[in-house]
């Protein structure tokens, strides 16, 4: 298992490989479709992000509230596909890496190799155990979205698989194959 810190840099990205096994600690920031939209928005008007995201991590979650001596409710992956048409743009401003489940569109893959970024997957049904790997947790932006608000995650050896690497390489792919076959 590889232990890896946020934020990412080129050098990080570039060291994991398709089918790798991660330890994830550091920030990360929660993310989904209607932060992605507004933040995709304030990039193509020229506008200041209400977080960092150069080198940044963002995991597509909603967790639930946290129950009393707990940081953070369940908080396991949701499906990535729903951050397709977001991605791309994230990812030429700066974001690094991306954590979820299942698939990524051909432009997300592309947008991958381009600009030295990475997707992570997480083990989908699996919130409640996930949710250990997370110390702390603060909404960071939207906080007007309730569970799809933009939170700041602080993780410690969160347990995800290399899915998509900056290499054009998958964990889906078949030999002879696409992706999505």
């Amino acid at each position: 298992m590889k232990r890896i810190t946020t934020p990412l840099t080129d050098e990080i990205v570039r060291s994991l490989k398709a089918g790798d096994e991660v330890a994830i600690s550091g920030v990360v920031y929660t993310a989904r479709d209607a932060a992605h939209k507004r933040l995709c928005e304030l990039i193509e008007q020229g506008k200041e992000l209400p977080i960092p995201i150069k080198g940044q991590v963002f995991y597509f979650v909603g967790p639930t509230p946290a129950p009393p001596g707990r940081v953070i409710g369940s908080a396991g992956p949701t499906t990535s596909a729903r951050m397709d048409n977001f991605s791309p743009i994230l990812i030429k401003a700066g974001l690094k890496g991306m954590l979820g489940k299942g698939y990524r569109s051909d432009a997300v893959r592309e947008a991958l190799k381009k600009h030295c970024a990475v997707h992570f997957a997480a083990i989908g049904g699996a919130g409640a155990l996930l949710s250990q790997y997370i110390v702390s947790a603060e909404i960071a932006a939207y906080e007007d979205l309730g569970t799809e608000a933009i939170r700041k995650l602080e993780l410690k050896d969160f347990p995800a698989i290399v899915a998509y690497d900056c290499f054009g390489e998958s964990v889906f792919k078949k030999k002879g194959k696409k992706d999505t076959d």
